[in-house]
């Protein structure tokens, strides 16, 4: 019989610096107002991985 050969486990993808809290941030184009407290909201979405935040300006 012919010997088996052990594959290695296939890994995580590694995003680059998103892994360790190092976003690219982009603006997402669908800002909106919020009339409590008379603010835009901006959503930002990171280029790499796709997580979003928010803020206020």
């Amino acid at each position: 019989m012919a010997k088996v050969i052990p594959f290695k486990k296939p890994r995580a993808k590694k995003l680059g610096l998103c892994q360790f809290n190092h976003h690219k941030w982009a603006i997402d184009k669908a800002s909106y107002f919020d009339s409590k407290q008379g603010r835009l909201v901006n959503r930002y979405l990171c280029i790499h991985c796709g997580k979003s935040k928010i803020s206020l300006s």
